[in-house]
């Protein structure tokens, strides 16, 4: 990592800038600028986000920000709406309110006299979301855009949903996440004495988002606002779509170069869900800054950085490797397709019965899938952070549990690359069933790494905007396309397909235990795999480079505990998984803000039972600078019987020691298909 203050342009910093909005509302914003701006405007660079600048994103905000202002733009972090040290409140995630003000905001920075009226927007996950859904409002000012690990099916490939299934995972952790961050105050050092009563405004406005996202199990109106694959004509901005092979957006990528009309650009890596830049696990980093300033200067500059002569979609082809929860540097190579689909990718076709070999089969060529209800504790993460423990140990348990059908040891080697497709012929035994299915790389000692999966909810084998229960005993068909992949499996391996019928975290279960029948000899897999031969492999980036870090100094350390631990009990056949999402811990900020915070997710299962899960979310957040302190507890919990989901929500704030808001919230919403 080469960290760099010897920039072409003198940087100033505008702190606590106010940008107007026409309803009266102010958004707070920090914009780094060239010095000579004034008198040699330049354009603007727009990061749009709910995580608070001041705080959450200043140490990721102070590496890349100051970066591009020394390289001639004007860098901009605005807090949204009812976040952060803005005004107003936050109703949702990718709310109209939220895509209306961000086109608001582009035509502010596009007026200001130190910008020549053109911008750009970049952001990972929430950011690079917002950043498909701007240009899709097509504000004249937006020319180009940089979206990283983020969707354009929010619906398909969010937090919410897996294969219509719902998530028990994130759909629980992630809402409660969003409503303890909701609940954080504006800093009174920037907003004044106005502080308190928009922290109660924030408080009072309170929903938590789990609400709104488990009422809509279809693929309804509700999901299809912000997802941009249900018009890509509507997208005229230049996108460079980033994705990692650790991340779970990266079927965005492919469907962006698929689609898109505006011109476009593809990165995947080895990545987790960070940028491209950032040293945290798998690596290796790239030159991501210099990239995007090639893709800056060509689209907001006019200059020929030669960004448009690169392959169309750049691609990090990984070696496969035996299991690990962390790669701190994972192999592969990088290579480079002209387009997507691309002619260099073909595809082979397996049927389950007569090419691949499985131990379950009967004599009519079925085969029962009925697994526990704790399988998927090996699952991992469903965003990788960069941590030690997130991404899925040897599948060699989850396989033992499943339905394996797998080919013999290869002759040669196989290049995986895009997506694997599964035709399935299926009977449940219930009205409702999922089907998980993963597919791993079995090294000749047994160990089994995943490389990706897939999952239907057998309610949406229609369409995932309908719900349809199964007749118990008839057969249907169900196709799953598991989440795009790449991967080298060499000569004196297996490929191995796992089916089941759970999934626990990830997949919350059906009301009702019941098994899934494969008529192998009507169920194909289908495997994209790529001809390195012809393709190119001179794909070159420079050495990752950043502005200085923020100085942040730890604070007191947490009680030690595992990032990730599974528990059984054998008398109750009780699985317990914790996780600690370890966003960062305790610390000081230079501004002398004492910032903490712990969380704790806990998801329970019984064996044998799919009505016993429970998933949790604990967080404590304490802000504290001179005399002035606030904390935040927030306890989410999700259970189910089989009917409806039971939600039950509790905030607690405090000013000083003093209970400030205190609200308990508790919802019963019906099962219509998850």
């Amino acid at each position: 990592m080469l960290i760099r203050t010897d920039f072409p342009h003198t940087v100033s910093v505008m702190e606590n800038v106010v940008i107007p909005l026409k309803d009266g509302t102010k958004l707070a914003a920090t914009i780094w600028l060239p010095e000579n701006s004034a008198a040699e405007p330049v354009p603007a660079l727009l990061e749009y986000l709910p995580y608070r600048r001041g705080d959450w994103t200043a140490p990721r905000d102070a590496q890349r920000h100051p970066w591009y202002a020394g390289h001639g733009y004007a860098s901009v972090r605005v807090d949204m709406r009812g976040c952060g040290d803005s005004e107003g409140v936050m109703l949702d995630e990718y709310h109209e309110q939220e895509q209306a003000d961000g086109v608001e905001v582009i035509e502010w920075l596009a007026a200001q006299p130190w910008c020549t009226g053109k911008v750009g927007m970049f952001g990972i996950s929430w950011g690079g979301f917002n950043s498909l859904q701007l240009a899709a409002e097509q504000p004249e000012a937006l020319k180009a855009i940089v979206t990283v690990c983020s969707t354009d099916d929010r619906f398909a490939d969010d937090v919410h949903y897996f294969g219509g299934a719902m998530l028990g995972i994130d759909m629980t952790s992630w809402a409660g996440t969003m409503l303890a961050f909701q609940c954080r105050p504006p800093a009174p050092w920037r907003v004044g004495e106005n502080w308190e009563i928009m922290w109660k405004e924030r408080l009072e406005a309170l929903q938590p988002f789990s609400e709104i996202w488990m009422d809509h199990q279809e693929r309804d109106d509700y999901w299809r606002h912000g997802s941009v694959n249900e018009d890509y004509s509507k997208i005229t901005a230049a996108v460079m779509a980033v994705g990692g092979w650790a991340d779970p957006y990266r079927n965005t990528v492919f469907r962006l170069l698929e689609n898109l009309e505006s011109p476009v650009q593809g990165l995947i890596g080895p990545w987790s869900h960070q940028y491209p830049d950032i040293a945290r696990t798998p690596g290796p980093t790239i030159g991501f800054l210099q990239e995007t300033l090639r893709w800056w200067d060509y689209w907001l500059k006019d200059i020929d950085t030669k960004i448009m002569d690169e392959p169309a979609l750049r691609a990090y082809h990984q070696d496969s490797v035996r299991p690990a929860t962390n790669y701190p540097e994972r192999a592969g190579s990088w290579l480079g397709l002209e387009g997507w689909p691309s002619t260099a990718v073909g595809r082979s076709t397996f049927n389950l019965a007569t090419d691949l070999r499985s131990l379950a089969l009967d004599h009519r060529q079925h085969a029962v899938v009925d697994t526990p209800q704790h399988n998927g504790a090996d699952a991992a993460r469903w965003f990788p952070f960069g941590n030690a423990s997130d991404l899925p140990p040897d599948q060699r348990a989850e396989d033992g549990r499943s339905v394996i059908f797998e080919t013999g040891v290869l002759d040669e080697d196989i290049n995986l690359f895009g997506f694997a497709r599964l035709g399935l012929r299926v009977a449940a035994s219930t009205a409702r069933a999922n089907i998980i299915a993963r597919l791993c790389d079995v090294a000749p000692d047994g160990s089994s790494t995943l490389i990706t999966r897939g999952a239907i909810n057998l309610a949406h084998r229609y369409g995932m905007d309908r719900a349809d229960d199964l007749t118990p005993g008839e057969f249907v068909d169900a196709h799953i396309q598991f989440v795009a992949m790449s991967w080298q499996i060499p000569a004196g391996h297996k490929v191995r397909l796992a089916l089941s019928t759970t999934y626990w975290p990830w997949i919350w279960p059906h009301g009702d235990r019941g098994a899934v029948t494969i008529d192998a000899a009507a169920s194909e897999l289908t495997l994209d795999a790529l001809d390195l031969s012809a393709i190119g492999t001179d794909v070159r980036f420079q050495e990752a480079e950043q502005a200085p870090a923020l100085p942040i100094q730890p604070g007191p350390a947490l009680p030690a505990r595992p990032e990730r631990e599974v528990r059984y009990e054998p008398q109750s056949e009780g699985w317990t998984l914790t996780v600690d999402p370890n966003y960062g811990g305790n610390r000081i900020y230079p501004d002398g803000l004492h910032f903490g915070e712990d969380a704790l997710e806990s998801y329970f299962i019984s064996d044998n039972d799919p009505l016993s899960a429970k998933a949790e979310s604990q967080w404590k957040i304490s802000l504290r600078k001179d005399d002035w302190a606030v904390r935040i507890e927030t306890h989410a919990t999700v259970t189910a019987s089989a009917k409806q989901y039971q939600l039950c929500n509790t905030v607690r704030a405090f000013k000083g020691e003093e209970v400030f808001f205190e609200k308990t919230f508790e919802k019963n919403i019906d099962r219509t298909s998850a």
